[in-house]
Parts: C-alpha cells; structure tokens; sequence
C-alpha cells in the first residue's frame, strides 16, 4: 500500500512544482485542473494513473516520472463522457508509448468512447512525436504507426470535441481537426501542421507561433477550428453547452429539455425586421433569437464565413439546426468560406438526427473573377450534395431572396420539401435584374432609351413574381404572418419526433462529393 499511495502522489505532481509553476506563469492550467474545469464536481474516475518510467535505487522505488496524458471516464449535466489530455509539464506533452497507449493517436480514451458509445473530449495539448524517438528506437518508424483509425471511426458514431489548449503541432493537431466541434483560446493556444522552426527550416519563413496558427488564422481565416474562448474557464463552458445539445451516441436523439419559452409566441418585431427596399440589409441573428427558445442559440463558427449562420438551437425543447443567410455579408450571396461552413454543419446535424431550419434571403452563389478562382461553385455544390444526401426531417423559410442553386440548397427535395415563406418573399432561377439584362440583352440594346426599357421589362416581370401566384399554385406550401413562424415550426418539428425515433443509427453517405 505504501507503493501505491507513493505512486499515486508522483502522478498528481504531474511534471513537478517547477514544471507546473511554469505553466501556470503562462497563464495556462495543468491537465487535471482542466478535466476538472470540465466534467461535473467530483466525477473523474482516473484510467492508467500509474502509467509511467519508474525511478529505482536498487530494487526500491525512488520516484516516478508520470507518462504525459491523463484521461479516464467522467460525467458531463450527469452523462458519461471519455476525457483525456496532454500533461504539457512532462516532456511537453509529447508522445509516450508503453504496452497500449493511453491517448493521442488511438489508445484506451478512444477505446473507451468506442466500446461504451459514449461521447469524447479531448483537451489537446502537445506537439506529438519527436525526432527524439529515433534515437530510442534505434529506428525511425512508419508514418501512421500509430494512426487514426479510431479517431475515424468515432467520427460515425458519437460527438468528439476537440480544445486545443495550448501549442499542437502534428498528430494533436490533426487530432483537433478530426472533431466535430473544435475550440481554442485566445492568446495561449496555436495549431498549425509544423511549428515555425519547420517553417523557417524548409521555407525560410520567420513567423511567431501566433502569427503562424492563433486564432487569428485557425478560427477567423481559415476556419481550421470552430470557436475561440476568451480564457481556459470560458472553454471549458463552451465544450459543455456544446455537449447539451449532442446525444451520446449515433444510435439516440439528442436531449430534450423542459421548455418554458411559450410555442405560440408571436414576436411583433417581426414584422419590421426586414426593410422595405429589398437592397437594405438586416439583422439575421437577430431574427433567429425571436423565433427559437429564448437562449438557446450556440453559434458555431461565428468568425469564418460570416455570409452563412450556422447555430444549434432549441423548438419547444428540441435541438435543432439553423442555416441561416446573412444579408449584412455579400448581400447574404454564399461565398466559397460559407459553402464550406455549410456543408460541415449540414453534416454534422444529419449524422446526430438534429432537424434543420433553413433561413433563407440568398441571391445565389457568389460571382465575379476572385469567387470562380477560389472555386465556390465547387464547394458551393458540395454544399448542395450533402444537403440533398440529408434524411432528417429539413424545414426551408423563405424570409427574402431565394434565387439558385444556393436557394435550391436550402431545400428537402428528398424529403417532406416543406417550404413556408413571408410575404417580403421573392424567388427565381436567378434574381430579375440579372436576368433581365441576360435574358432580353437585344430588346434593351435597340431600345430608344436602353435603361428606361430594361426597368419597364423589370417591373413587368417582379409584379408576376408575387409569392403569392406560387402559393396559387401550390410551388410553395404556405405564406405566413412572420409572427406565426415560430408556432408554425414547432408543429410540425414536434411532429417529426416519432420519425427520427425510427432512424437513429449511423448514416450511409454513398458517391464521391464534387
């Protein structure tokens, strides 16, 4: 028992006083105060404390150095969880192998949420493997040797959330990357593939760890990771109200929770939150807040291709997943960065049977030399492909313009292809004033007075495209009061419950994306 009481308290030492007082001088917590700042109070039932490179005077123990990841099972709002991380203040977290890994690439943590259908949490922490290691081994190894197999895996089968909490470069970054939600923190934590002396080295590049991967780059430019907390504590936040909307696994529904929010609440505001003219731009957010459950809207990726909304909200209690166009941005025109964001997120809902509401005012996909050369009609296909390989139950309202293959990416054509629109609605295979010019190029050109003629053919043509005519003919199920918008959905999102009870499961996606 002495052993084991000794070897319990170097492993809560971590690295050592020094180590950790060094981290914590950085403005960064050890890894067992970051599963703590996570998981429910007194939940963490520690796997492989023991784990590590003993130190011996003779044949007695005289210290150990624990290995560098700590993980084990825990409760999350009273559910299971796998959580594990990196322990930066040995070694810096760099890999560490023994007879069955821990974590990283693989290991018992994955296993774990493998075996028991339960969700994972990593806090990563860790540049990965080291050229150290050939010295070791006395041989360099395989790219992949230890791989992530698992990690694909679990990708089908239940929410893996990924906090990068401080420099990942390497295998914890692609680890970060193969997560469905993925955070970070402002000012102390950097991801990129290789680290600046990797880039000096092979491009004579000079860049800071901040300038190469923060947030700046990974969250707002490249969109490698979905959010950015302001501080360690608001992650830890984050990843558990993430969580609350997630079932633990494929093969359930997501929560439902005791909604007090009124379902026939009818906010007046709606009916003068979009303009009069049709080129003014409004507040998109805005409007998502007055229809959803008061306070339960969870934006993910609000910085990276802002021409898109994509959240996690409730309906009367139910999770559900708002696409939404954002006409302060382009005009609300789906860039190369929405389409991607889109895509993602379309996805993501699918595989966890979470509805979707789309909020649509899109002109179509966005245009011009720089949008072909970053090839948007090819992610915004993408877009669309995985929209139409989506089984959930998808519910399209028209709020402004639906024009195009974007506007036809909002819809269920496999499905119900329920569409409720707004009288301020307008739609088309492409926007009047385009068309227009396009489409009656030589009856504007021989006209006396060409502006004057292209207007006249304008107003002829918008007083035909009344979303009532189309309501006449059945194109579009219902016109309503905008202050009915939010009854009207949780109907029929009510309704769909016993539906999406009968194909829990993982998802089959076939064919090759374009």
């Amino acid at each position: 028992m002495a052993e084991l009481r000794l070897r319990r308290a170097e492993a809560e030492r971590l690295g050592g006083a020094a180590a950790v007082d060094k981290h914590h001088a950085q403005g960064r917590l050890t890894i067992r105060e970051r599963i703590e700042g996570v998981v429910d109070g007194g939940s963490f039932q520690e796997v492989g404390k023991l784990t590590g490179h003993g130190r011996y005077d003779g044949d007695k123990l005289a210290g150990v150095t624990p290995a560098p990841y700590v993980m084990g099972l825990a409760s999350i709002d009273g559910r299971p969880v796998a959580i594990g991380g990196e322990d930066f203040t040995v070694r810096g977290g760099t890999s560490w192998s023994g007879d069955r890994k821990k974590g990283g690439q693989g290991g018992f943590v994955e296993d774990l949420a493998h075996q028991y259908r339960i969700p994972l949490v990593n806090l990563i922490d860790g540049a990965g493997g080291s050229v150290t290691s050939i010295s070791k081994r006395g041989h360099s190894v395989f790219p992949g040797v230890h791989g992530f197999e698992r990690s694909v895996q679990l990708m089908g089968e239940v929410p893996v959330v990924c906090a990068v909490l401080g420099t990942a470069a390497g295998g914890p970054a692609g680890r970060a990357i193969l997560s469905h939600w993925s955070v970070m923190v402002r000012n102390t934590s950097q991801v990129f593939a290789a680290g600046p002396p990797v880039v000096e080295r092979s491009l004579g590049q000079k860049v800071t760890k901040e300038e190469l991967g923060g947030p700046t780059i990974a969250v707002d430019t490249a969109g490698t990771i979905d959010n950015v907390a302001a501080d360690e504590r608001e992650c830890f936040g984050l990843i558990r109200r993430y969580l609350s909307y997630m079932p633990q696994n494929v093969w359930e529904l997501p929560p439902v929770v005791t909604c007090g929010d009124p379902v026939d609440r009818c906010e007046d505001e709606l009916l003068r939150i979009v303009p009069e003219s049709r080129r003014k731009p409004y507040d998109m957010k805005r409007l998502i807040r007055l229809v959803v459950d008061r306070d339960s809207v969870f934006e993910i990726q609000p910085s990276y291709g802002k021409a898109v909304i994509t959240c996690l909200a409730r309906m009367n209690g139910k999770v559900v997943g708002i696409v939404a166009n954002n006409p302060m941005i382009y005009g609300g025109a789906v860039d190369v960065r929405g389409a991607r964001k889109q895509t993602h997120f379309v996805e993501l809902c699918d595989t966890f049977h979470i509805p979707l509401i789309f909020l649509v005012d899109v002109p179509g996909f966005m245009v011009g030399r720089d949008a072909e050369a970053a090839a948007t009609l090819r992610e915004g296909m993408r877009s669309v492909y995985v929209g139409l390989q989506a089984t959930v139950p998808i519910y399209t309202v028209v709020i402004r313009k639906c024009y195009g293959m974007a506007g036809m990416g909002a819809t269920d054509k496999n499905g119900l292809d329920l569409k409720i629109a707004w009288p301020s609605a307008e739609w088309g295979s492409l926007p009047i004033e385009g068309g227009v010019a396009a489409a009656f190029r030589k009856d504007i050109a021989s006209a006396a007075d060409p502006k004057a003629r292209e207007q006249e053919i304008e107003a002829e043509l918008r007083s035909r495209a009344s979303p009532f005519r189309t309501a006449e003919a059945f194109g579009v199920e219902e016109i309503v009061d905008p202050r009915e918008t939010r009854p009207y959905l949780c109907r029929f999102i009510d309704a769909a419950q016993g539906r999406l009870r009968t194909t829990v499961g993982p998802k089959a996606r076939y064919g090759v994306r374009p």
